[in-house]
């Protein structure tokens, strides 16, 4: 697994994450993603790495460089300390060892005692005998230990995107100009260019209200709203700003504002924009045909390809990738029962317990077996019984029991869902 921290932890922060990874939760005070089976779609962690950084801008927000991390906590904490790398693999136990206590804050909530035992590092904290520290300071300060150097599994609570956006902030004081609104609700800009990213939507129509102080004129009414309506569908956070902006200067407030509430009506699919290979001049389009066909001569007749489905029960052999242009006439039926979203080549062998395979703990069999028993005329021979598992960890599982007896026995892990 491959983890990001980032700070502050906030909700618009929160809904950018989304845009990458599913799997993404608040920790402590920043927010965590798992971006391992994502780096492959953004080319990688520098890839990664800059789109996060574009659409951050583009929310009006600034992130400062993300910090990797095996775990959710060493991410965390290589953040906390400011320290630049990746503590992945082999690399983090040596980057952890050589932290302070506040890198954790469950070590971090037991410093004096353990300055006191003369421990400067979490190297130091983690020689002391193990029973002695469970005793003293409790079981909790263990954990996060083991969690951060990745001996103990993390348990975490993913986020998910509101349907609709809809926010309120309540102001640290009365505003009695609307000019002096902008700053407030360019906070509330930040969440709704944040949810439309995540939700890969752009704005045509968004409403700004606000509520009268309570300590108002008789006449002056609980409160108004402005209507901001744009010419073109869009999320970018400094246009909305600027146009919100001339709302704002025009606008009188009949009585002081005591808070903001931002809505947003008529949302529609946003295209990504994307830097073209080819130059051309104007609004000139040519068919996709001749586009693909200029992108093979210039990449590479291998850069440039189409999928083909193949009639095959194999999981490998269900999908081939040819070098455009190729005709693709097979029309291959849809396989019968659950297809999981990625492979893992090669399969990885799973340790078991009691004949049962165990993968980040123990799993809960949802379905199977599917039994398969193919490739008999490509010398590519498989007998294989297929089951759907579940794990806390991971979610659902594409398992097999080997059954050819050439083969060693035992359970792999083949395919995960998304």
């Amino acid at each position: 697994m491959l983890w990001i921290a980032l700070q502050p932890a906030s909700e618009p922060l929160a809904w950018l994450a989304l845009q990458f990874s599913p799997r993404v939760a608040r920790l402590e005070d920043a927010v965590v993603l798992e971006v391992e089976a994502s780096l492959r779609l953004f080319g990688g962690a520098r890839g990664l790495h800059r789109r996060l950084q574009a659409q951050a801008a583009e929310a009006g927000m600034e992130l400062p460089a993300p910090r990797w991390a095996s775990t959710s906590l060493a991410a965390l904490a290589l953040t906390r300390s400011g320290r630049s790398g990746h503590a992945v693999g082999e690399r983090l136990t040596p980057m952890l060892d050589a932290m302070p206590l506040a890198a954790l804050s469950a070590v971090q909530a037991q410093a004096p005692m353990l300055s006191r035992l003369g421990c400067r590092s979490l190297a130091e904290v983690r020689a002391l005998p193990r029973t002695s520290l469970a005793r003293r300071f409790g079981p909790a300060m263990l954990k996060a230990l083991d969690q951060a150097y990745g001996e103990a599994p993390e348990a975490h609570q993913w986020l998910t995107l509101p349907d609709h956006f809809e926010a309120r902030l309540e102001l640290p004081f009365r505003v009695d100009q609307a000019l002096a609104l902008q700053h407030h609700a360019e906070g509330l800009l930040r969440s709704l260019c944040a949810w439309l990213a995540a939700r890969h939507l752009g704005l045509r129509t968004c409403t700004l209200a606000w509520t009268h102080d309570a300590m108002r004129a008789r006449d002056a009414g609980d409160g108004g709203a402005l209507e901001i309506t744009t010419a073109g569908t869009t999320r970018e956070f400094r246009h909305l700003a600027r146009l919100l902006g001339e709302h704002l200067q025009r606008l009188e407030l009949a009585a002081p504002v005591s808070d903001l509430r931002l809505s947003a009506h008529a949302v529609e699919p946003l295209a990504p924009s994307a830097a073209s290979l080819l130059v051309t001049s104007g609004d000139e389009r040519e068919p996709l045909a001749l586009t693909l066909e200029r992108l093979s001569v210039r990449l590479g007749a291998q850069q440039v390809r189409v999928g083909q489905l193949c009639e095959d029960h194999r999981l490998e052999a269900m999908q081939q990738w040819h070098a455009w242009p190729q005709q693709i006439t097979t029309k291959a039926r849809p396989a019968q029962g659950p297809q999981p979203t990625w492979l893992i080549d090669p399969p990885q062998r799973l340790s078991t317990q009691q004949d049962q395979p165990l993968y980040r703990g123990p799993l809960q069999k949802l379905l199977g077996p599917q039994r398969v028993e193919s490739g008999w005329w490509d010398g590519q021979v498989q007998q294989r019984d297929y089951y759907l598992f579940h794990s806390e960890q991971a979610g659902l599982l594409w398992i097999y029991a080997e059954r050819l007896p050439e083969h060693e026995p035992g359970w792999f892990l083949q395919g995960v869902f998304a």
